[in-house]
């Protein structure tokens, strides 16, 4: 098996990184992945609290606006970032994963989920996917709640923002939108379903099961 280091930078920051300035930085490494001037990035990091609009948000979906609300290209509706949360950041040149073979956005999207679903596992969590839903879904007091949220753009076959995975994060947040256009099901965190975690440790198994499946 590849050194994962060998093909990808792994970034990890400690501080809260402004949504912005994630997004600028995205740019930048996006532009130089397509021209081959710098490697693949996997960037593990943590928001301060801010609502995100992907490209089929509908804004009735936001409910209050206390804070900050930024128009994201990515996919997707309208989530919540914030402390507690890990958010990975993917900057993958897909030609070079899946290599030999055309690249396909949809693959790229289910392998996103079987690795959070391979990770999640690990910590003993069993999770799932929704038919027609994106993201990852878990039973919580016997009902299908939200785990993780996946949203993707791509350009020039190099993808860029990533997944979030409800680690500890403030939950009142989610009560200020309806999570990702879905009102007929909840939102839950690990720590709800019992399990603490530190952040450092879940990127291990998160680093460690994005090796099995993409390299």
């Amino acid at each position: 098996m590849s050194d994962l280091t060998a093909y990808i930078e792994l970034k990890h920051s400690k501080k809260l990184v402004e949504y912005n300035e994630a997004i600028e930085l995205m740019e930048s490494r996006v532009n130089q992945i397509a021209l081959g001037s710098n490697k693949q990035l996997l960037w593990f990091l943590e928001h301060p609290p801010i609502y995100t609009a992907g490209t089929g948000s509908d804004m009735k979906d936001l409910l209050n606006n206390e804070i900050s609300v930024h128009n994201s290209g990515r996919g997707g509706k309208i989530t919540y970032h914030g402390p507690g949360q890990r958010v990975v950041y993917l900057m993958l040149d897909l030609k070079q994963i899946y290599k030999g073979q055309k690249p396909d956005l949809h693959k790229f999207v289910h392998d996103l989920e079987r690795w959070i679903i391979a990770s999640l596992e690990e910590l003993g969590v069993k999770s799932y996917t929704k038919p027609k839903m994106i993201g990852i879904w878990t039973k919580s007091n016997e009902v299908d709640t939200k785990i993780a949220a996946i949203g993707i753009r791509v350009r020039k076959w190099v993808s860029y923002h990533g997944i979030a995975i409800n680690v500890n994060p403030d939950m009142n947040y989610f009560k200020g939108i309806i999570p990702c256009g879905i009102s007929e099901f909840g939102v839950t965190s690990l720590k709800e379903l019992g399990i603490e975690v530190p952040l450092q440790s879940l990127d291990e198994i998160l680093s460690t099961k994005f090796k099995e499946i993409f390299l």
